[in-house]
């Protein structure tokens, strides 16, 4: 076994565990602090109750979609987990601001005290250590109402975000057309169109019906080919039947094809999720490949699981280790892969174009100066939109340094050019949602994907 990864995996967890802690420790303080103030005790005493029993009851439902996975899409289970998810965000988040509010003040505090220290000669140790005491003590309206309203607005921020991306951004699907050049296309295939869904999670946070808008509206496209890569559900206890059952109704002359996320390997349900595809007349690739026939002309389709990275013993290995036998070079290719990372060794095996999902493209980004700042690039650097890099270039043991860029313009080479041929990688921002129901600037995306020759 790898200890020290191991050990950085246990640090994570442990750090994400203290900070979620100190976070109710803080509400829970915080509450006490405002109705000791109240006059009458039934309604301090019940408020305080009602408090201690909603954190109880939402502890508890982490705890079982952890440990025994949910209990099915009911109303009552959907509530009560939408509500968890969007307290701890939101508590989370409110206290580290809150936090960087009074780090920043007791600076503020800091550098006041140093700037009206005393420098007079004449004055003795004594006289000196007073003045500096008296000019601590001095009041400063300005600077309190100032940091008051600053805390206040930290506390309330992330809680009245959190609500938008629950109530409008998660819902807010949108429709990415992306033409993507191909080496070598056969005239025929020019202008094929495939649309792609990823990531749908159906779940407590994603209900059937949203899932149904999601397909008419990927049906509406009238593209050729449709595809669904990874990720149908979240948890064991989440059913990936009626996942399939939605997704069947997409429609698309060449078929709907699709490859395994890394959830139904949490789930175990891959060979579930191959049945029950088969079942509704389509086709989940799973270290597979086909040829698809189109205006004449053909390409291959290759699907994989979800690629890991690191082994049991978080040792790196290979990724697509089964997958060169699977590549032609009379047709171009085409995989479907889950984990974005398998890029770099695709293209080293000469794979034209990948179609990934998995990041959700950082589920919430913000931009600063310019600059996109999202969760997703803690594990790839491949986050959302359309990327490139030469055909047979060298798949490296760490991952590339990327642009960042999310647009849906072509990325900079991330390799100087060795040949004008380059393999291509778009990357799904998904449909679902994981850890809380919240999307802040990366909205649900359906994908369609026009092939050109390049």
């Amino acid at each position: 076994m790898n200890w020290g990864f191991f050990l950085l995996r246990v640090a994570i967890g442990l750090g994400v565990l203290t900070l979620l802690f100190l976070s109710q420790r803080f509400w829970y303080r915080a509450l006490w602090r405002v109705t000791s103030h109240w006059g009458r005790n039934w309604l301090r005493g019940g408020l305080r109750l009602a408090y201690v029993v909603l954190l109880l009851l939402m502890v508890a439902t982490i705890g079982r979609s952890v440990f025994l996975g949910r209990a099915g899409l009911t109303r009552q289970s959907s509530l009560i987990t939408v509500v968890t998810g969007l307290w701890f965000f939101s508590a989370l988040f409110a206290y580290l601001s809150v936090k960087t509010v009074h780090g920043l003040e007791r600076i503020w505090r800091w550098l006041h005290a140093a700037t009206v220290r005393p420098a007079a000669p004449s004055q003795n140790a004594g006289e000196s250590a007073s003045a500096l005491a008296s000019a601590e003590t001095v009041p400063d309206p300005g600077r309190r109402y100032f940091f008051r309203a600053a805390t206040a607005a930290a506390g309330a921020a992330p809680f009245l975000t959190a609500m938008y991306g629950f109530a409008a951004e998660r819902l807010n699907y949108q429709v990415r057309r992306i033409e993507i050049p191909i080496p070598k296309l056969p005239a025929a295939l020019d202008g094929l169109q495939i649309v792609q869904l990823s990531d749908i999670h159906l779940s407590s946070y994603m209900s059937r019906t949203q899932v149904r808008r999601a397909v008419h509206m990927a049906n509406d496209l009238g593209a050729d080919l449709a595809v669904v890569t990874g990720d149908l559900i979240t948890g064991s206890g989440d059913p990936i039947a009626d996942c399939v059952d939605e997704i069947r109704h997409l429609r698309a002359p060449l078929g709907v094809w699709g490859c395994n996320g890394n959830h139904e390997i949490y789930a175990r349900a891959e060979d579930e999720a191959g049945y029950l595809y088969s079942q509704a007349g389509m086709k989940l690739l799973r270290q597979e490949n086909a040829q698809i026939t189109f205006k004449g002309a053909r390409f291959n389709l290759i699907g994989v699981d979800y690629q890991r990275e690191y082994n049991g013993r978080g040792q790196r290995q290979q990724m697509l280790a089964s997958a060169e036998t699977l590549v032609r070079r009379d047709m171009p290719n085409i995989l479907l892969s889950h984990n974005p990372n398998s890029f770099n060794r695709a293209a080293e095996l000469g794979i034209e174009l990948s179609l990934a999902g998995h990041t959700h493209g950082g589920q919430i980004q913000v931009e600063i100066l310019d600059h996109r700042l999202s969760p997703a690039r803690f594990i790839s650097d491949y986050i959302a939109g359309l990327y490139q890099r030469p055909l047979f270039a060298p798949a490296v043991n760490e991952r590339a340094a990327s642009n960042g860029s999310s647009s849906r313009k072509l990325a900079p080479s991330l390799f100087p050019a060795q040949s004008s041929a380059m393999a291509h990688i778009y990357v799904n921002r998904g449909l679902g949602t994981v850890g809380a129901p919240v999307r802040l600037g990366v909205p649900p995306e359906i994908s369609l994907i026009v092939l050109r020759a390049a």
